[in-house]
């Protein structure tokens, strides 16, 4: 089964497009932050859509958060997908063994990359076929504004379009599109291929842009802090439930 396969079995099975993004902030790799991503994971999962583990919270936590990774991800069932944000950004034979590490060690379903160094930044890994890539096309900072969103000579296309060309060469692969970069103009020059949207929750991205898109691929729109670590009383499968609400309103 390919990732996009399983990602679109696992939004009808939920009715949900909700992501959960495992930005877990600790300052321990301990048997106590391990129990608590468990608890995330156990109270959110009839929401959830896919889960986001975002590698740097646990590199930041030495090899014993990497091993608390490892274990993590082995409790999440198998039919739900797991996106790896690891935005990887190299080249030949490292980035072949980024590509290693992800699909063969973690066993994820799909991973974040950076494709500003070139189209042969993709090859690595697109030797797992039925594996998923999310290239950035426009994220979530201001910083895309730098880069991504300038105009190309003449004035008509943007940087971030030269990206999305980039995702032809398989339907396993989409873009990073962030809510708070994501007007309307960006969403129509974007190809109708899976998107991985963060910026909603704590970021302040406005689901109303979502609205009207009339887009087939499968989408998925994280959300992190807003689920681990809001300031209110709720349970994770509150708020999960909350956003899974939110985001099939917008969706329409």
């Amino acid at each position: 089964m390919t990732f996009r396969d399983k990602l679109e079995q696992r939004i009808a099975a939920t009715g949900s497009n909700l992501c959960v993004g495992l930005d877990i902030r600790a300052d321990s790799a301990g048997e106590e932050t391990k129990q608590n991503i468990l608890r995330i994971i156990e109270e959110t999962l009839p929401y959830a859509a896919a889960y986001k583990p975002n590698s740097a919270y646990f590199e930041a936590l030495g090899w014993q958060g990497m091993k608390m990774l490892a274990e993590v991800l082995k409790a999440v069932p198998k039919e739900v997908p797991i996106v790896f944000d690891v935005k990887r950004g190299d080249i030949g034979e490292t980035q072949g063994y980024y590509a290693k590490a992800a699909f063969e060690e973690f066993g994820v379903d799909a991973v974040t990359l950076n494709p500003y160094m070139g189209r042969d930044t993709l090859e690595p890994f697109l030797k797992y076929a039925d594996k998923g890539l999310y290239l950035l096309g426009v994220t979530s900072n201001k910083g895309a504004a730098d880069i991504e969103l300038q105009k190309l000579e003449g004035g008509e296309r943007q940087v971030f379009q030269i990206v999305a060309e980039m995702t032809q060469v398989s339907p396993q692969v989409g873009l990073v599109v962030g809510l708070t970069n994501a007007a309307q103009e960006v969403l129509a020059r974007t190809p109708d291929v899976p998107l991985l949207i963060p910026g909603l929750g704590a970021q302040g991205g406005d689901l109303a842009a979502l609205k009207g898109t009339g887009r087939n691929a499968p989408l998925l729109v994280n959300v992190s802090r807003g689920i681990t670590n809001a300031a209110d009383d709720k349970t994770y499968a509150q708020r999960a439930e909350h956003w899974r609400d939110a985001i099939r309103s917008a969706l329409g």
